[in-house]
């Protein structure tokens, strides 16, 4: 429940605290039984606001005063919700508990159209959306505390040209948020151009369970989670995440540009995750896989959306420009899996993976440049430090590839103001590969040839 108070001039949004006596001038506390509100201030001559509804929009899928419902979606253009308890918008409909077809959710209310509007303050979402064909299109989702937008259990969607930033404002730990969660069996959801962007303590836009044919393109990600901690290298987490696609089936992810995210993209017990021609400046790739199942799993039926084991694989890396500076000291690309996993399989989970370039600042020339599993070692884990390594090592993959050792500013137009447009003349020295078409098509819907490394052509 959001309670702002403006003390010594100034807006603060105040801090939920545990009980009474843990409140400062910074935090409230709410007495249910009793009705009675805390804070640590006194409101004498100041303003306390606090949050007096639940929800803005409520739609049903139940009959109301005999009428059954005519399953269509509500248009919403040029609103602006902010500060309510729970949630600004809540369209029901299915939410499967078991593996669930197409066919069996997302039908009570289709045609759903946001544009136009803003979500800000929401205690826990800007709002819970279900049903197919849901578009949202140019609205700003900000300052939420667990999760911006929850796309549930709905297909053919597109999130377009959208403002994802600053969510969970609360900075709750043993959750896990995101400032869109895509969850439970969506087919076919559309991320494209949108700005996602200032979440040090959430997840970006997240994938999770049972999606399928997801597309995720031509996003700019930047300031998603933290770097300024020692990376685990026997799993992938805890971590955050600018594009997060997890126990699900398919997914193209191009055109994208990753800046100063913890992972810039993490594929997670998924298959078929196409990665191609996206910029990574001081984030991290990262693809993995564990013995995770379906049986004993503490999420019971979650694991069994997606891929099994022997199919958590089909992974293609390609065309990706991944460059770091003077203060990027991680591994560019982590390919990992539970090393319960190797006594099962030493079968890569990319299919392809070569025609990247990578760029290391001389400052960092000592740095690691990938970690990759599987390998007949114990910690079934390589560590390459150079490309001659990974090129010897997990040959046939990355022969095309290359690594440079130079400044951003020498490689792209201006790092400083985020052009990332690489300069003319320029020796990469990796060659790119050919697009797949429809890949092509998602990245350039006006027409145009993907003949370049990273999300740009020269400029």
């Amino acid at each position: 429940m959001p309670i702002f108070g403006i003390i010594a001039s100034t807006t603060r949004f105040l801090q939920s605290a545990g009980w009474a006596g843990e409140v400062d001038e910074n935090s409230f506390y709410i007495d249910y039984k009793t009705g009675e509100v805390y804070i640590g201030v006194d409101p004498s001559d100041r303003l306390i606001e606090i949050t007096a509804f639940d929800v803005a929009l409520h739609r049903i899928t139940d009959e109301y005063s005999g009428r059954p419902s005519d399953k269509m979606g509500p248009v919403l253009r040029g609103i602006h919700f902010t500060q309510y308890a729970y949630r600004a918008i809540e369209i029901e409909g299915t939410d499967p508990e078991g593996i669930s077809p197409e066919t069996n959710h997302g039908k009570e209310v289709t045609g759903t159209l946001i544009e136009h509007c803003s979500f800000t303050y929401c205690s826990r979402v800007a709002a819970y959306l279900r049903g197919d064909h849901l578009t949202v299109r140019h609205c700003m989702v900000n300052n939420t505390s667990t999760e911006g937008l929850f796309i549930l259990s709905s297909s053919d969607v597109l999130l377009e040209k959208n403002i994802f930033s600053r969510n969970n404002i609360e900075n709750i730990t043993g959750y896990f948020p995101a400032a869109v969660k895509i969850f439970n069996q969506c087919y076919r959801v559309t991320c494209n151009d949108n700005l996602v962007t200032d979440l040090p303590n959430s997840n970006g836009i997240w994938y999770d369970v049972g999606n399928v044919d997801g597309v995720f393109t031509n996003n700019w990600v930047e300031n998603v989670g933290r770097t300024n901690y020692l990376i685990k290298t026997d799993r992938l987490w805890p971590s955050d995440n600018g594009f997060y696609f997890e126990i699900s089936k398919g997914v193209t992810c191009a055109g994208n540009v990753f800046v100063n995210c913890d992972h810039g993209v993490s594929i997670l017990n998924s298959s078929g995750a196409k990665i191609y021609n996206n910029t990574f400046f001081n984030s991290m790739a990262c693809i993995g896989r564990n013995a995770r199942s379906a049986i004993g799993d503490h999420f019971d039926w979650h694991p069994a959306t997606g891929p099994g084991l022997e199919n958590r694989n089909g992974h293609v890396f390609v065309n990706n420009l991944m460059c770091g500076d003077e203060h990027f000291d991680r591994p560019f690309v982590f390919i990992w899996q539970d090393s319960t996993v190797c006594s099962k399989t030493l079968t890569p989970d990319l299919v392809r993976f070569d025609h990247n370039l990578y760029i290391r600042s001389r400052f960092q020339e000592e740095s690691r440049l990938m970690l990759w599993c599987p390998a007949e070692n114990e910690s079934c884990r390589y560590t390459f430090y150079s490309m001659e390594e990974v090129q010897k090592v997990i040959n046939p993959f990355e022969q095309n590839s290359r690594l440079m050792f130079t400044e951003p500013r020498g490689i792209f137009q201006s790092p400083e103001f985020r052009n990332f447009h690489t300069v003319k003349d320029l020796p990469l020295s990796v060659k790119a590969a050919g697009v797949p078409a429809e890949v092509e098509r998602l990245m350039m819907p006006e027409g145009g040839n993907v003949d370049y490394v990273g999300a740009y052509p020269e400029d």
